[in-house]
């Protein structure tokens, strides 16, 4: 599977032009911005089609955001099969993200980009209601997403059961679970998280052999997704020694 993508903003594109300008096709700039040095050195280096464009065609592109005068188009993000995902997982007795309708680009994003960080070895996220695979959640990613294997699936609750099947174990971050301090690990792991609004599903926690919360203690009571799912992974990656 395969999704076309734009990304902007100055660090985002400098980034990729360092890990992996290959990924480029083109790259466009606003007339009459002053564009860092060491950003057209890496263009000029990894020989990058630029196209000059004026602000209306920018925003065009990615509509009404900071692009801050620079936009790249990326070659499409492939993605990995299911079973690929679980393979590498239990064969390393590693961890998997798993993303349980999650519509918010910018957390998708950043779990994207903490499982990478912390050394997960994969992201599992459904093909509906969820938030796309978008030019935010590349953004929002900072790169991460072309350094991690991804899979999309129809159906999570499935994906579960397989990866169980194959000897993994499964981990939901909800309320009314056991106190993430006190739990252990156990491993090969899927970390499901859950969406803004609804939590992890009904279906996906049948398929959980366990469920740990966070506790809170300021007055906001909540964490959104990305930052429960981050606090979870550190646990867990501490607990792989």
């Amino acid at each position: 599977m395969k999704t076309d993508n734009l990304i902007f903003g100055r660090n985002p594109v400098y980034e990729l032009l360092q890990t992996n300008p290959e990924r480029i096709t083109k790259i466009y700039i606003q007339k009459g911005v002053r564009i860092d040095q060491k950003i057209y050195d890496r263009i000029k280096e990894s020989r990058i089609p630029v196209s000059l464009v004026s602000r209306e065609k920018l925003k065009s592109m990615v509509g009404n955001v900071n692009h801050q005068g620079i936009v790249a188009r990326i070659s499409p993000i492939e993605t990995v099969s299911a079973s690929e995902i679980i393979e590498r997982v239990v064969k390393n007795r590693g961890i998997v993200a798993v993303v349980d309708h999650v519509e918010d680009p910018q957390n998708l994003g950043n779990i994207i980009r903490t499982t990478e960080v912390l050394g997960g070895l994969g992201v599992v996220i459904p093909s509906r209601r969820q938030a796309p695979l978008s030019e935010t959640v590349v953004k929002a990613s900072a790169g991460a997403i072309f350094h991690i294997p991804i899979a999309v699936v129809p159906n999570i609750a499935s994906f579960l059961r397989n990866f169980k099947k194959e000897g993994g174990f499964v981990v939901s971050v909800e309320i009314g679970g056991e106190n993430i301090f006190n739990f252990k690990f156990p491993f090969p792991l899927a970390i499901v998280i859950g969406g803004e609004d609804k939590g992890v599903s009904r279906l996906t926690l049948k398929e959980s052999d366990y469920v740990v919360s966070i506790p809170m203690k300021g007055k906001t009571g909540s964490l959104n997704a990305a930052s429960a799912f981050a606090i979870a992974l550190a646990f867990a990656v501490r607990d792989m020694g």
